[in-house]
């Protein structure tokens, strides 16, 4: 078969290519800020009154590393650690730490109460906190931050999220600092595996680390103009006033609510409030990044099936007339990406193996004689499949780590690119769960749950004398 392609190759084609130049625009759009972005003063955390959350399920192996740690940084806050019936001694070790120490508290959840969502869990511990605070304290000086149980603050922490941009300003009612991978620098992950098996490990972790430092931070910034800056589940504030202000209705238990993505969908309620959620890049919390591919996928499942689960709240978004018109387009665009994915995840191997068929010499296929078409199939794919998400290696080279050379940034990009790929297995995981009604909450295992043990951590000086 001769002649020109088809019509409906053709739309499809010029449609591709629309959507891989919109995509691949939206990115530098997202950049530009990101990359011009600069330090800004910090303010005065004793301005404040600090509750800090460490939401924890069988976490023995780190909660004592990460009360000491978080003590030592926040020596005047209040630590709520929720145990949230863990089969482990995490509610021991916190007991053992909190002897002597008043600003340790333990809430414990029991069965079967407990092990209900992460959002169950945090509400527990607000509703401890309003229940601890002395009558007539001002809400809005009350600020509770919620950390994971490896989370590890950067220096300054509280008086960088105190600053006079971001909660020193009396407009902004919740801030997300950024998230760095702490192991980003590590070689061997894996001491008792081979190179091969390390290089893989370390890779993953690096990949980890260009996502949450360079693209979640260029996404927030372009956030910061739509009004919908979204808050993660490690390293989030917010006043107490405006929690209170979610927390209008006594069936839900409290403002988080209990989807899979519960950090996004409270940042998605405060928006809808009309409050202001701010994002910064001048402090930060470090975590494990994890080395191990199947736990990954597990923890992206999690968070693709809760975008799914947040899509209820399309209609109350598009209705609302809190929210600008570019961040109700931005919140829907959020909320669609899974099916997007899903979709692109289809249309780009099938779109590559039409434009393969003809550079492999088929005269009869979809494209013959459409030069112009081919060319549109091969830069479509290549903006939509490898640059968008290649060039985040070299970005993230720029801001993050400009010690390192050019060319192994030029290696993180192409790998970034196929680890952005496997997001879509997690995205198909996520979606055989969602239709089969599986909505529980499935744990990522810590990485020391699977190392080698080691001795535990040694209860702080107070808690021996104790």
């Amino acid at each position: 078969m001769g002649g020109s392609p088809s019509a409906v190759v053709t739309s499809t084609t010029t449609l591709f290519l629309v959507l891989a130049v919109v995509s691949l625009g939206h990115l530098v759009a997202l950049v530009v800020p990101f990359l011009r972005a600069g330090p800004r003063p910090a303010g005065d955390a004793s301005h404040f009154d600090w509750h800090v959350i460490v939401p924890c399920l069988n976490e023995a192996a780190v909660i004592g590393e990460t009360l000491t740690r978080l003590r030592g940084a926040f020596p005047h806050a209040h630590l709520w650690i929720v145990d949230d019936a863990s089969d482990d001694d995490t509610a021991a070790i916190v007991t053992l730490h909190r002897e002597g120490d008043r600003r340790i508290h333990l809430v414990s959840r029991e069965l079967p109460r407990a092990r209900t969502g992460k959002g169950d869990a945090l509400n527990a511990a607000y509703r401890a906190v309003a229940a601890a605070l002395p009558d007539g304290v001002e809400p809005d000086r009350v600020v509770i931050g919620v950390f994971d149980a490896d989370g590890v603050p950067g220096p300054g922490c509280l008086d960088v999220v105190a600053s006079p941009h971001l909660l020193g300003d009396p407009s902004v009612d919740a801030v997300q600092i950024e998230v760095r991978m702490r192991n980003r620098d590590e070689r061997r992950p894996l001491p008792g595996s081979g190179p091969f098996r390390n290089l893989l490990a370390r890779t993953l972790v690096r990949m980890q680390d260009i996502e949450f430092r360079a693209a979640v931070p260029a996404l927030q910034a372009g956030r910061s103009f739509t009004g919908t800056v979204s808050l993660g589940g490690n390293g989030q504030f917010v006043r107490l006033g405006a929690l209170r202000a979610l927390d209008d209705a006594p069936e839900r238990g409290g403002p988080w609510r209990n989807s899979l993505l519960d950090d996004y969908e409270l940042a998605l309620h405060l928006a809808l409030a009309g409050r202001t959620v701010a994002f910064t890049r001048d402090t930060w919390v470090e975590q494990e990044g994890l080395w191990s591919a199947g736990r990954l996928l597990v923890q992206r499942t999690r968070w693709s099936q809760g975008t799914m689960q947040c899509g209820r709240h399309l209609r109350t978004v598009w209705r609302s007339r809190r929210l600008s018109l570019p961040g109700r387009l931005e919140i829907g665009y959020s909320l669609l990406q899974p099916w997007l994915q899903l979709l692109v995840s289809l249309a780009c191997p099938a779109l590559l193996v039409v434009a393969a068929s003809h550079w492999a010499g088929r005269s009869d296929g979809p494209l013959a004689g459409g030069g112009t078409a081919r060319w549109g199939v091969l830069l479509g794919y290549l903006l939509l499949a490898v640059v968008q998400f290649g060039m985040w290696g070299p970005l993230y080279r720029a801001k993050c780590e400009p010690g390192r050379g050019f060319w192994r940034s030029v290696g993180w990009g192409f790998a970034y690119t196929a680890y952005v790929w496997c997001y879509s297995l997690a995205t198909w995981r996520a979606l055989g769960r969602h239709l089969r009604g599986q909505g529980a909450w499935v744990k990522t295992r810590r990485n020391a749950e699977i190392a080698p043990p080691r001795a535990p951590a040694a209860a702080p000086d107070h808690a021996r004398a104790g």
